[in-house]
């Protein structure tokens, strides 16, 4: 089925399904469930995080389906829903990984001065990180790394294959800032796979 067929397939059965037929809503989440998952997949890099808000992207749908106007395929609207959920995600999880790394921060003596704690040996950890390190897991690392608004867009376009202008409708942003911010995510991206092929000719 062509991208336009498919996309008056979801205009009918949106339409339908703002009519209040739930076959047809149920029809639209299969046809985009897949994609939803693997987008927070890539974006969350949790399995469970990513079937959560692919639950809580159709969930959301579903109960703003009558405000949604068609202005951008349902497509588009649907994976912006799960992009900001996925954000959510991530900066939740930021939050929280920050008041852990607190509780685990220095301990002090009651006369205020550090208290001895074991430091971790770091050398078995670069060790390790050294010997198992190839191509695909740099290129997740560099991935993981890219701000977030460089992420999602990498993943949008070199990733899912979205077409710019369908970009902008899952963003909101306009196709320069969008072009501009590729350019970037791309550039940061081939420096780390420069970087692992450069690490192996010096030995590394």
């Amino acid at each position: 089925m062509s991208d336009e067929a498919a996309r008056e397939e979801d205009r009918q059965l949106l339409a339908r399904a703002q009519d209040g037929d739930v076959s047809a809503f149920e029809a639209l989440v299969d046809a985009h469930r897949d994609k939803v998952y693997g987008l927070a997949l890539r974006m969350t890099r949790s399995e469970a995080d990513a079937a959560e808000i692919t639950q809580d992207t159709f969930l959301s749908a579903y109960q703003h389906l009558k405000d949604f106007r068609g202005d951008a395929a349902f497509g588009s609207w649907v994976h912006r829903i799960a992009a900001n959920h996925a954000l959510m995600r991530l900066r939740h999880r930021r939050v929280a990984q920050a008041a852990e790394q607190e509780l685990q921060g220095p301990e002090f003596t009651e006369r205020g001065s550090l208290a001895e704690y074991p430091v971790s040996d770091w050398s078995r950890d670069a060790e390790e990180k050294a010997l198992d390190a190839e191509l695909g897991t740099a290129i997740q690392q560099a991935t993981d790394l890219l701000p977030q608004g460089y992420r999602e867009v990498f993943l949008l376009k070199d990733v899912d294959g979205l077409s710019y202008e369908q970009i902008a409708e899952t963003t909101g942003d306009s196709i320069p800032a969008i072009k501009s911010r590729l350019h970037r995510a791309r550039l940061a991206l081939r420096e780390a796979i420069d970087d692992f092929y450069n690490r192996d000719s010096r030995g590394a």
